[in-house]
């Protein structure tokens, strides 16, 4: 997917492509009636610019780019053009990333970090910023099934697990641009010292997904100026499927124990009083 891609792939942009990225991610409707030259003119770059940022998305030419880009916006569009009916259009784009997520995460891929999970001694999680939430909601969830997991959301504290970790020891890596230098440095750690390493992000082709073993791409957020206003519910919805899987593949020998964890969390409850 186009806008996938170049959202994927902004922040690793020339400050001249990312003006062509940014316009195409607004506009999209537009520039497919564009030639090169009035595209150049209407962006303020050169025609070198744009076919060097059409070539980082694997098209031969602008043409072939324009093609492709028709029939991928023929659908619902998935960037706002207007700030009216904010919360209307969020639906929209809530409705949308759902639509895409079949685009960017492979079955196979989620099944096979499951059997990592569930094979591995323990499974640490790396986040920071907004991705230390999804990472903190994993932890959580593979806690609940049963298996070691821990989570850490301090660069410094990262780095010092990771090298006590062995080649029994799953490490899962969270970040929506793949472009956080501390989440990379963590995860090659990790890596280096025999864990098995995943990430999870939209980040196509990004520093993250390319030290990873394993990459569990997400849906790109919605188009945001500023890196940090962007939404990680594509980690989130990921982390929340690679939890069901795994649940799926193993709820037969984990039902005591799961019976056994709703009994304790009974009492933390409200119940309705019987009259």
């Amino acid at each position: 997917m186009i806008l996938d891609s170049l959202l994927g792939m902004y922040d690793r942009l020339s400050e001249s492509e990312k003006k062509v990225a940014s316009y195409i991610l607004e506009r999209p409707d537009d520039v497919i009636h564009y030639s090169i030259t009035e595209f150049a003119r209407i962006v303020g770059v050169s025609e070198t610019t744009i076919y060097r940022l059409v070539r980082k998305l694997k098209f031969d030419g602008y043409q072939s780019f324009k093609i492709e880009l028709t029939k991928q916006i023929s659908g619902a569009r998935i960037y706002p053009t207007s700030p009216k009916d904010a919360f209307v259009e969020y639906i929209d784009q809530m409705r949308s990333f759902i639509d895409r997520l079949p685009s960017t995460l492979k079955k196979e891929d989620v099944e096979k970090v499951a059997e990592w999970v569930i094979q591995s001694q323990k499974t640490i999680f790396f986040g920071v910023g907004l991705s230390a939430v999804a990472a903190e909601y994993g932890s959580l969830l593979f806690s609940l099934l049963g298996f070691p997991s821990f989570y850490y959301n301090d660069p410094h504290v990262q780095v010092i697990v990771a090298t006590s970790l062995c080649d029994r020891d799953l490490v899962v890596s969270v970040s929506h641009s793949g472009n956080i230098r501390d989440t990379v440095k963590s995860t090659q750690v990790a890596k280096d010292v025999g864990a098995k390493t995943v990430a999870i992000t939209a980040g196509i082709g990004s520093p993250l997904a390319s030290v990873a073993d394993m990459v569990l791409y997400s849906p790109t957020a919605r188009f945001e100026k500023h890196e940090f206003l962007r939404g990680n519910l594509g980690e989130l919805v990921v982390v929340e499927i690679l939890f069901r899987t795994i649940l799926k593949k193993i709820y037969s020998e984990k039902e005591e124990h799961l019976n056994g964890l709703s009994e304790v969390l009974r009492p933390k409850r409200y119940e309705e009083e019987k009259r």
